[in-house]
């Protein structure tokens, strides 16, 4: 099945910008134990601030040399801002643009895909540490698990996520979608 992942881009931008307003305890714990709700936002506005530097053909060397510090203390200002600026960029890179990862080089659809799937496990990272509604949209997940589960054995020896957690696979889509990351959906 393909995917308009430009579409889910806005979409998961709308799903986390939802669960970002409902914030009132930025010091909460995670379902990434190291994190607070602070931690992981912060952790997402900073994947979003790479990607018009990366797209533009820059190094992560070079791209971290021109970026500007983050205000910790207006995050929510700091995601509008730097979502809009990363929705900017993907719709103005040129699909045959080489990529500049930490440890990869990949098209900017990869790059993409990769964001979206970021943006989205964490989006429910983010609603179950403050108590949101964490459902993702159906289509988010679908793709996203198009994504993931593929790398099923490669994500869980990456160390990038915990240990898959073990579920039926008559357990919901999005269940089995945060499972695979290691979250306990339950």
């Amino acid at each position: 099945m393909t995917h308009d992942w430009m579409a889910l881009q806005r979409t998961v931008t709308a799903e986390f910008s939802t669960r970002l307003a409902a914030v009132t305890d930025w010091d909460a714990p995670t379902p990434d134990t190291e994190w607070t709700v602070r931690d992981l936002v912060t952790h997402v506005i900073d994947e979003q601030r790479w990607v018009p530097h990366l797209l533009a053909g820059r190094t992560v060397q070079q791209a971290s040399r021109d970026l500007e510090p983050l205000r910790p203390d207006n995050l929510i200002g700091e995601w509008e801002l730097y979502s809009l600026a990363a929705e900017e960029a993907w719709r103005s890179a040129t699909p045959s643009a080489k990529v500049h990862l930490w440890e990869d080089i990949v098209t900017p659809d990869d790059f993409l895909r990769e964001q979206v799937a970021d943006i989205a496990i964490h989006t429910w990272d983010l609603a179950r540490a403050i108590g949101a509604n964490e459902t993702l949209d159906a289509g988010l997940v679908e793709a996203v698990w198009s994504v993931f589960e593929p790398q099923a054995a490669t994500l869980a020896a990456s160390g990038l996520f915990a240990q898959p957690v073990l579920l039926g696979d008559d357990a919901p889509l999005q269940a089995r979608l945060l499972a695979i990351t290691g979250r306990d959906p339950r």
